[in-house]
């Protein structure tokens, strides 16, 4: 069975180099009217030709570079680019000429993950204050979702285009993306491009190359099981690789026909999009290394600036998997540094600016003083907490006071963009602004006290309202957790509980959903992250597992924002 597996893959891996083998002179879509070039760099531009055709690039700002295809039809360029600025063109001239017009120079973010990443503008709380506005120093790049086996060389979706912030362009763009790009462009005050690349329900796993993760225990372990899976399905109904290609081409045939006559909408509300397969699940968007192939491999080296990471559901079904978390995240923005800043000619940082969205409140409100294997988001957020501590150039916007009891997909995105523009401000930019809520420092244990030391406190801490700070625990070395009474005191936190007389540890905010308990915030309004100061585990290697399910909801349901403090950085 797998020797058909790797038989129908080598097929489409020749069919994609004939394709890629053209007389004209092509560019990927990202290169078109509109596009946002990185200031100050040498942009990587590239594209397909005939073989040994001399490709010139010419520009309206002065910078030139040339060019031959080689043997596989492929060229690329380094082009310069001065400070920003608006209003560029540039020619690509061949045997045919393409004229890019409406070119801007300014800083470029990729934001990348799943679907809390994708939840759009217009979805969202708040959106009605956005139907007005027109930024057209602001531009959006999305497309379609794409999965594939392979390393893709160029997107299939032949709608995607880069787009001036309209009211239309902002309400379909990530809100995540979307404030977090307005924000940077109103205070840079200078042309800004995301480049939003999102799947829905995607690990971890599935954004990596499987070269650099293949010696993962738990990833070949999920890979196998994904495999049998498929072959079982193969053997009792009669799935194969083959089949689902065939399928995918016909698809991918009327898809591009209904593009060449014009049309735009699958119906009233979608735009058309490639097709994808998602059976056998070896070519599905859950195997590893798929959606890496048609997310990020095709766009690289663009030359960016920076990267916001909002990804992480999917690897928190339990907690050892969501411990785990903390090694594939290290891995991934390793390897998408090393690559980028390789291929890039070293243009593109090798330690770019790599941000990353801690996971929001979900489920039913804590009660617990500290939930344990119900609560691997909890165990998640360590994990992301760890490696932005352990990982250079990195930040991490923390959401505990967003999300929702219910839905997965919360509505209250626009705090979260605006965190991570206010640490790409202060980080990347020099800023010399608060972005940050209280990071934990140390614990010092006096009598039955136990000392929290508090940095980034800005003008001082606070709590999220009026009334006790009740959101942390406290244990002796029973491990046995009780509500601790908890007092600020400058820039430090003292907790206690009469239950217990000797503390040795403190947990904050350990829950699914700690959001309504009341919460520590600098006066600049940012939250604290959820820590411990102990360092017990999480499980242990026989424990029966417990996996996070979706909450039931209730006819009717609707959500509602959180109050929380404003921020004034």
């Amino acid at each position: 069975m797998r020797s058909r597996y790797l038989c129908g893959i080598t097929l489409v891996a020749l069919l994609a180099i004939g394709n890629a083998l053209h007389a004209e002179v092509r560019v990927p879509r990202f290169f078109s009217d509109n596009m946002v070039l990185q200031q100050k760099t040498r942009n990587a531009i590239w594209g397909w030709a005939e073989v040994n055709e001399s490709i010139s690039i010419n520009t309206s700002w002065g910078a030139k570079a040339k060019a031959s295809a080689n043997e596989d039809g492929r060229w690329k360029v380094f082009l310069s680019t001065p400070a920003h600025s608006s209003g560029h063109s540039l020619t690509i001239q061949g045997e045919n000429r393409i004229h890019i017009q409406n070119v801007a120079i300014g800083e470029v973010w990729l934001c990348a993950g799943q679907s809390n990443m994708g939840w759009s503008t217009g979805n969202s709380f708040e959106a009605e204050k956005e139907k007005d506005v027109n930024l057209p120093g602001l531009r959006i790049f999305k497309s379609a979702r794409e999965h594939w086996h392979e390393p893709m060389e160029e997107n299939r979706d032949r709608l995607s285009r880069w787009k001036p912030c309209t009211p239309e362009s902002a309400a379909e763009t990530s809100a995540v993306a979307y404030y977090f790009g307005k924000k940077l462009h109103q205070e840079l005050n200078l042309p800004v491009g995301i480049i939003q690349r999102a799947y829905a329900g995607t690990p971890i796993e599935g954004w990596m190359p499987w070269g650099i993760q293949k010696d993962d225990i738990r990833t070949k372990s999920n890979r196998q099981s994904i495999i049998d899976f498929a072959e079982r399905r193969s053997r009792n109904q009669g799935e194969s690789v083959d089949k689902a290609i065939k399928a995918f081409h016909q698809e991918l045939s009327e898809y591009n026909s209904k593009v060449d006559a014009g049309e735009t909408m699958k119906n009233a509300f979608r735009p058309l999009a490639p097709p994808i397969i998602t059976r056998p699940g070896t070519l599905g968007h859950q195997y590893p290394a798929n959606i890496y192939n048609a997310m990020i491999h095709p766009i690289r080296p663009y030359g960016i600036r920076g990267m916001i990471w909002y990804q992480g559901e999917r690897n928190s079904k339990d907690v050892p998997q969501a411990v785990h978390y903390q090694k594939q995240l290290t891995k991934l923005i390793t390897h998408y540094r090393a690559s980028w800043h390789k291929m890039s000619g070293g243009h593109v940082a090798k330690d770019f600016p790599f941000q990353f969205t801690q996971l929001p409140s979900w489920n039913p409100p804590q009660t617990k003083p500290v939930e344990g294997l119900e609560a691997s988001w909890a165990a998640n957020r360590e994990s992301m907490l760890r490696v932005d501590r352990l990982a250079s150039n990195t930040a991490m916007a923390v959401t505990i006071d967003t999300g929702d009891a219910i839905e997965l997909h919360p509505k209250n995105k626009k705090p979260i963009g605006l965190r991570h523009a206010y640490l790409a401000l202060k980080q990347t930019y020099g800023h010399k602004i608060p972005a940050k809520g209280p990071v934990f420092e140390r614990q010092t244990i006096k009598g039955n006290q136990i000392v929290l030391k508090f940095s980034e406190t800005g003008k001082g801490l606070m709590t999220g309202r009026p009334g006790d700070l009740n959101s942390f625990a406290i244990a002796a070395q029973t491990r046995q957790w009780y509500w601790a009474k908890a007092k600020i005191k400058g820039d430090s936190v003292i907790v206690s509980a009469t239950e217990v007389s000797k503390p040795v540890a403190v947990r904050y905010a350990w829950g699914m959903n700690p959001s309504q308990r009341n919460l520590l915030y600098n006066q600049e309004g940012f939250p604290a992250s959820p820590f411990r100061t102990d360092d017990w585990p999480l499980f242990e290697p026989n424990t029966e597992l417990v996996t996070v399910n979706k909450p039931e909801k209730e006819k009717g349901y609707e959500s509602v924002d959180w109050k929380r403090p404003a921020m004034r950085p």
